[in-house]
């Protein structure tokens, strides 16, 4: 699950693209039960749950032209890490661009085309609620090229991974750099699950939050399947394409 700690090279915020912010509030609040607080100048709000942020979310933009969640991850400097993805194959999509008063981010793709962002933290570390019901708990890279992503990330964060070890799925879990915590995985290609980072909340019942989903104009991309050892996960769409996954952990619910 994501940590809090926020260690260099985890994922410390996520962003969505929104082609309605009103709509976006509607479904994600019936989902999982965020509310939106007042976009600021630019149009950037944050969504909440029970007064904690849990992710930010804004229009659409030219570099990120269609609907979809952004993973970022905890950069000591992002100017440093953006020159170093670049040097490693990747692209610059947003360089680095301060958010006074919070930190620097910006927005890269890897060299087998998955989006991503690094943040570093000024006055805001990262999201305040992560791991838990309607928040961030797993992000997973879905490539066509899992060793070469992996040989990407390692050169530009240091992450450690191990085999998942779950019966019939290939898939490489991964690590800060330090730190224990495990916070996501690299996958091959799903037929049906676009490339690139897919942001998975924790939620109480996937049956249910996917029925939600559906009765709410989104779509149900890979229906809610148990993985041995993790839980029941499922990767669905909100109504304007923005791809995200459900995982309903493995154990007695809380």
């Amino acid at each position: 699950m994501v940590s809090s700690d926020f260690r260099p090279g985890s994922p410390n915020w996520i962003g969505l693209g929104s082609a309605d912010l009103a709509e976006s509030e509607l479904f994600y609040g019936s989902v999982f039960g965020w509310e939106l607080g007042p976009p600021g100048p630019n149009g950037y709000g944050f969504f909440r749950s029970a007064g904690r942020t849990v992710a930010g979310v804004g229009p659409l933009t030219e570099a990120e032209p269609l609907p979809a969640w952004t993973v970022y991850f905890a950069a000591a400097d992002a100017a440093r890490a953006a020159a170093a993805a670049e040097r490693s194959g990747g692209v610059v999509r947003v360089g680095p661009t301060e958010v006074p008063g919070h930190g620097r981010f910006a927005q890269l793709t890897d060299p087998t085309g998955g989006r991503f962002a690094v943040w570093e933290a000024g006055g805001t570390a990262g999201l305040e609620a992560v791991g838990e019901r309607g928040a961030l708990c797993r992000a997973e890279l879905h490539t066509s090229d899992p060793p070469g992503a992996l040989r990407f990330y390692r050169g530009l964060f240091g992450w450690r991974s191990r085999s998942a070890d779950v019966p019939g799925v290939e898939d490489t879990v991964l690590r800060p750099a330090d730190g224990e915590e495990e916070f996501g995985g690299i996958a091959g290609v799903h037929p049906r699950v676009d490339v690139g980072w897919l942001v998975h909340f924790a939620v109480a019942d996937a049956l249910l939050a996917t029925d939600e989903v559906r009765r709410l104009g989104g779509s149900v991309l890979v229906p809610p399947e148990r993985v041995p050892t993790v839980g029941r996960i499922a990767v669905l769409a909100d109504p304007f394409g923005a791809q995200f996954a459900l995982l309903e952990p493995e154990g007695p619910r809380r």
